[in-house]
């Protein structure tokens, strides 16, 4: 098992400036300066456990290289390509699209960088020079819609991705799942009309954006039944989502038998972040990771790539990134979690009957879900 991993260290100098949690300081409003809540460390942080547990020593490094204009623009608009970059060039930087996601003076260098990473990584997992693979990129992506960025998102990555292989590869057939907190409403905009590409997404309801992620977004024209939302109730752990993997996404993959996986890989889910309130610990990454390698070696050849997304505790992310990349190098010592006794050990991480309901909802609609042309 060969597992790519990109990381550079200038994703962490992403500069989100001294906004306190979302925005801007502001005296008159009481806005005291303070930091972002996508700041580089829980990215940093999870990189250098990577090398401490050693994990690193187990990892194919794959270097990352910019995103051109042209493939930029197989998901953005021209507009909103301008506008990063007029951003760029100002002296005091710029903002992606909604007033809440800033980026610094020569910004779109690493926004470029973080997209193009995803693309090499996704390359080298299609073309077999790895296994599977996990981009470990800053700013994420997939808040980012083809007319602008949002959400702390300035280009879509996983979706530029995609697309990229798709053009440049001939693949097929894409299974992206997203299991980030927050509905994956710019990768689903990016092939809401596109039956060759499955879109799942399993978030906390309405969490953000509010108005996104609902049962009955399915997607358009010939795409209508190949975007799949998993909009699950507040406080779901464990128990919750591994449901949602057995019933939904595992057997919405097998139905749809995709050439190649890819994840959106958010860590915020788990029990400790500030921006959602759901409960889960690494080992339930790490047994979602495990269960989706299994369905892509039954179905893509084992090709499966990760891009990192949110995740916004410092001090607990990296004990669920670590388990997640451990997973996909087949580790089979992993390092202990120390927060996992007392996260884990919570009450009503199981599977409750209201999150059940939900699900129940959800599982009729895989029969929507055809495997193209293939016997």
């Amino acid at each position: 098992m060969t597992t790519g991993y990109v990381y550079n260290e200038v994703f962490g100098w992403h500069d989100t400036g001294t906004n306190a949690g979302l925005f801007p300081a502001d005296h008159r409003l009481g806005i005291q300066p303070f930091q972002h809540f996508e700041n580089a460390e829980t990215k940093r942080r999870l990189h250098e456990l990577v090398v401490v547990s050693g994990l690193i020593d187990q990892l194919t490094p794959v270097r990352p290289r910019k995103a051109t204009d042209e493939e930029i623009l197989l998901v953005h608009t021209e507009e909103h390509l301008a506008r990063i970059q007029a951003g760029s060039d100002h002296p005091k930087g710029g903002d992606s699209g909604d007033g809440l996601s800033p980026f610094g003076p020569g910004g779109i260098e690493i926004g470029r960088l973080a997209a193009g990473g995803v693309i090499a990584l996704v390359e080298q997992v299609v073309d077999g020079a790895v296994d599977n693979g996990y981009a470990l990129v800053r700013p994420p992506g997939h808040h980012a819609v083809p007319e602008h960025g949002m959400g702390f998102c300035m280009f879509a990555n996983l979706a530029i991705a995609a697309k990229a292989v798709r053009r440049s590869r001939g693949v097929e057939r894409i299974a992206i799942v997203d299991w980030d907190v927050h509905h994956g409403n710019g990768t689903q905009a990016a092939f809401y009309d596109d039956p060759d590409t499955l879109t799942i997404s399993i978030h906390q309801d309405r969490v953000f954006p509010p108005d996104t992620g609902l049962v009955e977004e399915r997607g358009t024209g010939a795409g209508e039944g190949y975007a799949l939302n998993i909009p699950l109730p507040p406080g779901t752990g464990h128990g919750g989502y591994l449901a949602a993997m057995d019933r939904v996404i595992a057997p919405a993959i097998d139905r749809f038998q995709p050439d190649l996986v890819l994840v959106a890989s958010g860590f915020d889910a788990n029990a400790a972040d500030p921006l959602a309130r759901q409960g889960l610990t690494s080992s339930a990454y790490r047994t979602m990771t495990e269960r989706l390698l299994e369905v892509a070696g039954q179905h893509a050849g084992g090709r499966l790539a990760m891009s990192h997304e949110g995740g916004y505790n410092p001090v607990y992310v990296p004990f669920c990134g670590l388990a997640v990349i451990e997973a996909l190098a087949g580790v089979t010592e992993p390092l202990a979690d120390p927060y996992e006794p007392i996260f884990g050990g919570m009450g009503q991480l199981e599977l409750q009957p209201h999150q059940t309901a939900l699900l129940d909802q959800v599982v009729p609609l895989l029969d929507a879900i055809g495997s193209g042309t293939r016997a």
